[in-house]
């Protein structure tokens, strides 16, 4: 007595997957493009208020820039882990870069926000408010110390023992 399977068939399985990261990974892509599209309009619109500073402009641009990074990466990195699966790469030295060059760009993105808050303050006379800058380095470097344990951990992953 045979049992009919209702499970797909594995090429499909696989074809459904590579799709949807692509998907993913185009939106990730697009969702870079429109933020830096932002970051240029913002930017050039506020060249022609009057009262702008030069200073602040750039620094909201760029801190939308490294957003945009962080997401042109999370698409790179999304399309490859799918691709190098597929290709029969190595997926955890993939991983290791895709990891490490996101999680790189958000702490770009978070100490940038944090000196961006430090300034305003600072002008503003807030200082009771720097606790949440600080919250946003300590964050930043926790971020930093548990990517540098999952590098010391993954090190050996995927390479010949020695």
């Amino acid at each position: 007595m045979r049992i009919a399977s209702h499970m797909a068939s594995p090429s499909l399985v696989g074809h459904y997957r590579t799709g949807l990261a692509m998907l993913f990974s185009a939106i990730f892509h697009l969702l870079a493009l429109l933020l830096v599209g932002l970051s240029v309009n913002t930017f050039l619109t506020g060249l022609g208020e009057p009262g702008s500073e030069l200073i602040s402009l750039v620094v909201k641009a760029i801190n939308t820039l490294v957003i945009a990074l962080a997401m042109y990466e999370l698409g790179i990195g999304v399309g490859k882990e799918y691709i190098s699966e597929e290709e029969g790469g190595d997926i955890v030295q993939n991983m290791r870069r895709t990891i490490t060059r996101f999680v790189g760009t958000v702490c770009i993105a978070l100490v940038l926000e944090a000196l961006i808050m430090i300034i305003k303050y600072s002008q503003l006379d807030l200082a009771g408010n720097l606790y949440y800058p600080v919250a946003i380095l300590v964050a930043c470097a926790l971020l930093l110390a548990a990517l540098g344990g999952f590098l010391a951990l993954t090190q050996r992953v995927g390479r010949p023992a020695d």
